[in-house]
């Protein structure tokens, strides 16, 4: 959840951005959400590489080399969200940003289902982790309406 607050922010300030400057380039809501997902997908790929330890508990125990997937992860977002910002690459980014929220779907199944909490940190309220997988299809939605879906064409009055 803490993740769709944070690219429904950058799309406000983009949206606000928009009111005063930069009217054509961001002139379509998706656009601003592209972009949005795309600065979203590379700042959280950062901590992933930065911090693995923060998230290798969500795979440790149950998938082997949990370290190495954390990096690789990371390492996937930033990728994509850099291929999200790049028009030429915008749906083979988006396409491997859906398949990776996909693949990364069971830790997250196995983070609530085991209750189990961040390392370091204050326990985490049990709704807050299961809305974690309320929220991945939102993402997923996201990623899709910004950068896969085909736009409709405008119609004339009536």
């Amino acid at each position: 959840m803490a993740f769709f607050v944070f690219m429904l922010s950058i799309w406000a300030v983009l949206w606000l951005i928009s009111r005063f400057a930069f009217r054509p380039e961001l002139a379509s809501h998706a656009k601003k959400a592209r972009i949005a997902a795309g600065v979203a997908f590379i700042l959280i790929g950062f901590s992933h590489l930065a911090t693995p330890e923060k998230l290798v508990y969500m795979v440790e125990g149950w998938l082997p080399y949990a370290h190495e997937l954390v990096l690789i992860s990371g390492v996937a977002e930033i990728a994509g969200g850099i291929g999200l910002l790049m028009p030429r690459f915008q749906r083979l980014a988006a396409q491997g940003l859906i398949l990776l929220l996909v693949v990364m779907f069971p830790a997250n199944i196995h983070v609530a289902v085991n209750q189990l909490p961040p390392p370091g940190g204050l326990p985490v309220a049990a709704w807050y982790v299961w809305s974690r997988l309320l929220f991945q299809p939102v993402y997923i939605a996201w990623i899709w309406w910004s950068a896969l879906r085909k736009p409709q064409p405008k119609t004339v009055g009536n």
